[in-house]
């Protein structure tokens, strides 16, 4: 036990210094977000699974708070309403859950995060799709090889692993950069 736990925690030490050299794209991310945010848009956040309780992680962080007292920003996690997603996936098909909910709510001047570890996500890619449509800024977390979500989003960040739960990992870590960033950014004067 004790060796697969070192080298476990070594791979997800190893994935997070990767990650160093992706911090220029994790502040353009941030900034983007930032001035969606100060031109009075919303985020939007959609993903599967584990990918999905991410989106909500986000969106619990941006409403409530981080790590300062403020005022909350516009963020919903499409993940969360089970009415909506059965409604959807039942008279339509799953992989239209996110695109009917981006057609719903988004509007340009939003964004919209898709977030996938293997970026093959046939629902966030088609919603991806629609929110360019719509005039939104797009954003993908990915890992592995980006996969398709990466080619589609205006600003992708690809963990480059290839371990589901190294890549999760890393999505946390990021999520909870973007966060503080954002937070520091918009609400400087609240410190």
């Amino acid at each position: 036990m004790k060796g697969m736990i070192e080298a476990t925690l070594h791979d997800t030490a190893a994935v997070h210094e990767a990650l160093i050299a992706q911090s220029d794209r994790i502040a353009e991310i941030a900034g983007r977000l930032v001035d969606v945010f100060r031109m009075g848009g919303s985020l939007y956040l959609m993903g599967n699974g584990g990918s999905a309780a991410d989106c909500q992680h986000m969106a619990g962080e941006l409403v409530s708070r981080f790590l300062m007292e403020r005022a909350p920003l516009p963020c919903l996690a499409l993940t969360t309403d089970t009415s909506i997603l059965t409604a959807i996936g039942n008279d339509y098909a799953f992989a239209d859950v996110f695109t009917k909910q981006v057609k719903a709510f988004v509007h340009k001047g939003d964004a919209v995060m898709g977030i996938s570890t293997s970026g093959t996500a046939a629902n966030v890619n088609a919603a991806i799709d629609e929110a360019r449509r719509r005039g939104a800024l797009t954003i993908g977390l990915t890992g592995r090889d980006g996969g398709e979500l990466a080619g589609k989003c205006e600003l992708a960040l690809v963990i480059q692993a290839q371990a589901t739960p190294r890549i999760q990992e890393a999505h946390a870590t990021v999520i909870h950069i973007l966060c503080e960033l954002i937070e520091r950014a918009l609400f400087a004067d609240a410190m």
